[in-house]
């Protein structure tokens, strides 16, 4: 994959869009990543992404102990892959919540968007890394199989770059 560097913030945001689940991975006591995936509600113009949450989950505690995290999205069958790395905080905000709240989270929270253990986490990142390709994934898949048959090296195609925000 070639080295890229010109992609923007800008570009970010149109990568991850379309993109409704995200792999949120934060920091446990013990120094260890812990991921899960979580319905992404949002991405502001400043670029921070927006979750919501229980105010008494571990993933709250764990990002109140250490603020650093990862959010990793991935949509396969376009071949793009982006990681953004940052500092999230919880906002106890009932217009943001308003602002985020999602017909399909009552499923967590049946007391709807005024549930009182109902909050959100805002992920402001400073720096994302991108994989990102032209092919799909039934060419990609050709091409790795007329490598692997000729006996030769795969070299992926497409974009690799980090963006600063």
């Amino acid at each position: 994959m070639k080295k890229e560097e010109q992609k923007t913030q800008a570009d970010i945001r149109e990568m991850v869009k379309d993109i409704r689940f995200a792999m949120l991975c934060t920091n446990t006591q013990k120094g260890h990543i812990h991921s899960r995936p979580m319905g992404t509600q949002g991405m502001d113009n400043e670029g921070n992404i927006w979750f919501l949450t229980a105010k008494d989950s571990q993933k709250l505690a764990e990002i109140k102990a250490n603020a650093n995290v990862c959010v990793c999205y991935a949509a396969p069958s376009d071949n793009t892959y982006v990681c953004i790395m940052g500092e999230a905080e919880e906002v106890d905000d009932q217009r943001k919540i308003d602002k985020y709240w999602n017909p399909m989270a009552k499923v967590w929270f049946p007391e709807g968007k005024d549930d009182p253990n109902l909050t959100l986490i805002k992920v402001i990142p400073h720096e994302a890394e991108y994989w990102d390709s032209d092919s799909n994934r039934v060419v990609a898949g050709i091409k790795m199989l007329t490598t692997l048959l000729m006996g030769k090296e795969y070299a992926e195609e497409g974009a690799y770059g980090t963006v600063k925000f």
